[in-house]
């Protein structure tokens, strides 16, 4: 069985757990999330905890036991406290510009990358070299963000592209000096 599956997770005084038949839906003050279960999961919910169990004993359900249980785990936290991902370009002339639901990415190109943000995400200009992602649900947080480095990933000799905050690039040294 998996350790994280087996996790009781406890739910916070302003976010409160419905199961209905194979979906589970979490409201809290930031917003609501709703999962649909894989069949052979079963999730309880008891004076303030939830609970992830199997109900069949094969490779698929256990996979998806510690899954379910992180899934919930992320929704809770989603709904209550919100995630965040930030984001820096690095390199002569890059830029992030924002405008409503588009980002516009200045990134070496001959021409600027528009990207469609999505519903439920909030794009969050710190400077023209850094942005912050903000939303409720994990997953598209993580996707848009990985969407956007994917524009222009960081390279090794120079470092130049964008890159998360506070991620190391790991740097090459480049030709040598014949002698």
């Amino acid at each position: 069985m998996s350790r994280i599956g087996k996790r009781v997770l406890s739910i916070p005084e302003n976010v409160n757990v419905n199961v209905e038949g194979s979906t589970v839906t979490v409201k809290g003050p930031k917003g609501e999330l709703s999962l649909e279960l894989v069949k052979n999961i079963a999730v309880k919910v008891e004076d303030g905890t939830v609970t992830v169990e199997p109900l069949k004993d094969d490779k698929f359900t256990h996979a998806m036991h510690g899954t379910t249980n992180a899934n919930i785990r992320n929704m809770i936290i989603g709904v209550s406290d919100g995630y965040k991902k930030g984001l820096e370009i690095v390199g002569v002339g890059y830029k992030f510009n924002v405008q409503g639901n588009k980002l516009t990415i200045s990134a070496g190109y001959s021409h600027p990358v528009i990207m469609e943000v999505p519903n439920g995400i909030t794009v969050k200009a710190i400077s023209n070299t850094e942005i912050e992602l903000e939303g409720i649900d994990k997953e598209k947080v993580g996707e848009f963000a990985a969407n956007i480095r994917k524009v222009r990933k960081p390279e090794p000799y120079k470092g130049k592209g964008i890159k998360y905050k506070g991620e190391q690039i790991r740097r090459k040294e480049g030709k040598k000096a014949s002698k």
